[in-house]
């Protein structure tokens, strides 16, 4: 039997053409195309009945449930959905925030470029076609020392399209312990399998030594592959093998070395305490015939897969199939360009690039940026305490998932607001802001944000507290 009181409040859902009638939705027509109000209107009248269907005996105001409910949908649509965060984690490489912010004159490179038409596959000296990877090869030869280079659209492509050109049909050497899997289903096993190259696993997932590869090469072995195990680590009774032994056994038997590197570095973080992930022109020294790397980890850049090494490799995997299929755009070989460019001044390089520069920031200069941060929060009605403690920040992103970096925090309670309550207020504010909850506080990490995002921050927490982080939320208009 359907219940009374439900299909009473269902019946009470005014209609679109209602709705439309009211001065506060004509308002926002004033603001917003009528297509987008109407979605916004059969949006939250969706939302509603499912509502009062789930639950209709804990709704005491329809209307009122209506109000909400439209106020939400109609803020929702008038922002874009990729909104800029002002990133409060601690976590440099964010992959839920889009990973490194690229450098200020990169993105102005990229805006700029963005509204013209641009040399994208035109040599303008010659007047002929050209391809679009020569307008960053030369610079990545430069950098890794390789003979030649090409770019595809992220370091998974990378992998598949290298395995499929240099291996495809034959098989693959690879250790147990670097057979990785990382997010969005990305296993390497699985990936060897679509690339048509066949995996052959050798050692075991803790130690795996040189004998073992040179057991498993036969007439059908391709390549020999290493695998930076960029988002775990295999500590205690372990053994592996270097990219200069695998080099060394490879020419005996006249095999490709593929070595993926996966963050990407270009310059070794050691210079700031963090050692261990791999440099690429390292692996080019090294005599690794195919190297690949993400663009947008420690390289500081676009998402890309970049791919260096031997010229006949690169020509081949240009000429493969896949190629036109994991192609990059303008925009993407725009920031590219410009953020190799920086890397050619490697002085300038720490405090130009962010990643980069939030890296190696000293955590004196963090921790004063915590303590403005503190002190502008105290003054605000709503704050309970806003004390700084030390802290621990991550590079992320895979990227050294052992190594603790120094960072200054901002420990914040607010006085009638919970931590999930603040932290949601936070994120879905003007500007949003992305904080760790912890212990029943919300935790501000200085280390991922510019000095120049303390006031912003500021603000944000002062709206969050008093109310108004979902300002326009209200059905009464913008």
């Amino acid at each position: 039997m359907p219940d009374p009181q439900q299909s009473g409040q269902l019946r009470e859902l005014p209609s679109v053409d209602r709705l439309l009638e009211r001065p506060e939705i004509q308002r926002w027509l004033e603001r917003l195309p009528r297509a987008v109000v109407l979605c916004a209107i059969r949006s939250a009248l969706q939302r509603a009945r499912q509502r009062l269907r789930d639950g209709g005996s804990q709704v005491r105001d329809v209307r009122q449930l209506v109000d909400e409910l439209l106020g939400a949908e109609l803020t929702r649509w008038s922002r874009y959905r990729l909104r800029p965060v002002i990133n409060a984690t601690g976590i440099i490489l964010h992959t839920g925030l889009g990973r490194a912010p690229l450098a200020d004159e990169v993105a102005e490179h990229v805006a700029e470029l963005a509204r013209q038409y641009v040399s994208l596959e035109l040599e303008l000296a010659s007047g002929r076609r050209g391809r679009r990877t020569e307008l960053v090869r030369e610079l990545l030869c430069a950098l890794t020392g390789a003979e030649a280079a090409t770019v595809v659209n992220n370091n998974a492509a990378a992998t598949l399209i290298v395995l499929a050109a240099v291996a495809g049909g034959r098989e693959v050497v690879v250790s147990r312990g670097e057979l990785i899997e990382i997010g969005g289903s990305f296993r390497l096993p699985e990936i060897m399998s679509l690339s048509g190259a066949r995996l052959r696993e050798v050692g075991t997932t803790n130690k795996t030594r040189l004998e073992d590869y040179a057991a498993a090469i036969g007439e059908q072995t391709a390549a020999l592959m290493k695998v930076h195990t960029s988002n775990y680590r295999i500590v205690g009774f372990t053994e592996s093998v270097t990219v200069e032994e695998l080099v060394a056994l490879a020419r005996q038997h006249e095999l490709v070395v593929i070595d993926d590197i996966g963050s990407g570095a270009l310059v070794d973080l050691a210079r700031v305490g963090l050692a261990g992930e791999p440099v690429a022109r390292r692996s080019i020294a090294a005599g690794a015939d195919v190297v690949l790397f993400s663009g947008d980890k420690l390289l500081g850049g676009p998402q890309a897969g970049l791919i260096v090494g031997r010229q006949e490799w690169i020509v081949r995997i240009e000429r493969h199939p896949l190629a036109r299929a994991f192609r990059v755009d303008k925009l993407t070989l725009a920031a590219l360009e410009a953020t190799l460019r920086l890397y050619l001044d490697e002085e300038q390089l720490w405090d130009r690039v962010p990643v980069l520069r939030m890296a190696a920031e000293p955590a004196d200069v963090v921790r004063r940026r915590a303590e403005a941060l503190a002190e502008g929060l105290r003054a605000i009605k709503g704050v309970r305490s806003a004390r700084v403690e030390r802290d621990q920040a991550y590079l992320g992103g895979g990227s050294l998932p052992m190594q603790a970096i120094e960072s200054w925090v901002v420990v914040l309670v607010a006085t009638e607001l919970s931590e999930q309550e603040l932290a949601r207020r936070l994120r879905t504010g003007e500007p949003a802001v992305v904080p760790r909850v912890r212990d029943g506080a919300v935790v501000l990490d200085a280390r991922t944000m510019r000095a120049d995002e303390v006031p912003l921050v500021v603000r944000a927490i002062e709206a969050a507290v008093a109310g108004h982080a979902t300002q326009g939320s209200e059905v009464s208009g913008p």
